[in-house]
């Protein structure tokens, strides 16, 4: 888009935007500094993992990269004043497919040592405009609901308004990927009358309608169904991204593959059988997992999709499965681990994105990162536009002080 009829039009506002400035934490890799792109700066990033941050730093080729638990952070660590704030912080204790502990466990407890760091920049006179915390969907439903009421009412508590809107990936890359991300900004902030209405199907899905319902009076009376527009059409399938010959992995021997249908129950291999009369190369999607047969007994299920979608990816710790996937063509029948570079691309990372060689430590970094274009969205949307209107607000504040 660019002016129509003399009118500044979003692609236009974007590109007349100030650089803005952020703080990231529990980093990873970055893929939240790529997704915001070149309209934010990153003053400071924070990961404890150590190889996350050695392919941080090898792609983004600066130190603004702290490694170190977010417990032995100060404020001395954060350099200057931030306009947003972004905590990918650990979603173990808070998945459906974890322990349950929720914000009282070792892993996603340690959201609240990053929120001292937040109650200390309002304190200190350096609070970011914009905080935005990212987790999957459990947290909306951990500990009966507590747990999120709890995150909206410190938003509360130093003077911010808070909502959330759910993301699936699938609108923008070719895998499953529904994450929670929750937005609030300082109630100084004039929030721009396009951002905000009623809940909404895309953005604002059953269980976070359900959450909301569930939250007390005060939290409810500081909430924002934040909105942004639905994006373009998906033009790629997973099939587009898959490579012939991969590097970090090697396809299975006949027997293997053979194997693997073996633990396919009677609906999964229906699946492969359809795949192979669809005339064209098909490439279906598998995560092992534990069922129950006829009798009861706990027996281990090989399950298959083929509806051009990856799976969600997931880090291979915990217990969890790592993806496989299945290549028809014709009577022809392949299989192999998910390539490290797939599940890059699946995530929406630059061909040039270096990954670590081992292939756990690449899968882990894919696995436990944000989808690229999923925080372009955002921020193109909804962050951009706020920091705009914060910008606005600061100017006119400044003014007044002046007279």
């Amino acid at each position: 888009m660019s002016e129509e009829n003399g009118r500044a039009t979003p692609a236009t506002l974007k590109s007349e935007r100030p650089m803005y400035r952020f703080y990231d934490f529990f980093a990873g890799g970055g893929m939240v500094r790529a997704g915001l792109g070149d309209d934010w700066t990153c003053l400071f990033a924070n990961d404890f993992d150590l190889k996350k941050s050695d392919t941080y730093r090898d792609y983004w080729q600066d130190d603004v990269l702290q490694t170190e638990d977010v417990r032995d952070l100060s404020l001395d660590d954060l350099p200057g004043r931030a306009d947003l704030a972004w905590a990918s912080f650990p979603c173990q204790d808070l998945s459906l497919a974890g322990g349950g502990a929720g914000l009282s466990g070792d892993r996603s407890g340690t959201f609240w040592p990053f929120w001292k760091l937040m109650e200390g920049l309002v304190s200190d006179g350096r609070a970011p405009e914009t905080i935005v915390l990212e987790n999957v969907c459990g947290t909306l439903t951990s500990h009966d609901g507590k747990d999120f009421a709890a995150i909206c009412e410190v938003f509360d508590d130093i003077g911010y308004r808070v909502g959330a809107v759910v993301i699936d990936a699938a609108l923008f890359v070719p895998q499953s990927r529904a994450r929670l991300f929750i937005v609030g900004v300082d109630r100084d902030v004039e929030i721009p009358g396009s951002l905000t209405g009623q809940p909404s199907s895309t953005w604002h899905p059953k269980i976070l309608r359900r959450a909301y319902n569930g939250l007390p009076d005060r939290a409810k009376d500081n909430w924002v169904w934040w909105q942004m527009p639905y994006p373009p059409a998906r033009d790629t399938r997973f099939a587009d991204l898959v490579e012939d010959d991969p590097a970090s992995v090697n396809w299975h021997r006949p027997a293997k593959t053979n194997k693997l249908l073996g633990m396919m129950n009677d609906l999964h291999l229906s699946k492969v059988e359809e795949a192979k009369q669809a005339g064209k190369r098909m490439v279906g999607t598998v995560y092992k997992r534990t069922r129950r047969d006829e009798n009861g007994e706990k027996v281990q299920r090989a399950e298959i999709r083929f509806d051009d979608i990856a799976g969600c990816l997931r880090t291979p710790a915990g217990g969890s499965s790592r993806q496989l996937i299945v290549v028809v063509d014709g009577d022809t029948v392949r299989s192999r681990l998910i390539s490290t570079r797939e599940t890059a691309r699946l995530m929406g990372l630059p061909e040039d994105y270096e990954l670590p060689d081992n292939y756990n430590e690449a899968y882990h970094l894919t696995g436990d990162g944000v989808v690229v274009p999923v925080v372009s969205h955002l921020g193109d949307n909804v962050l951009g536009p706020l920091a705009d209107a914060a910008s606005g607000d600061l100017h006119g504040r400044e003014e007044a002080d002046d007279e």
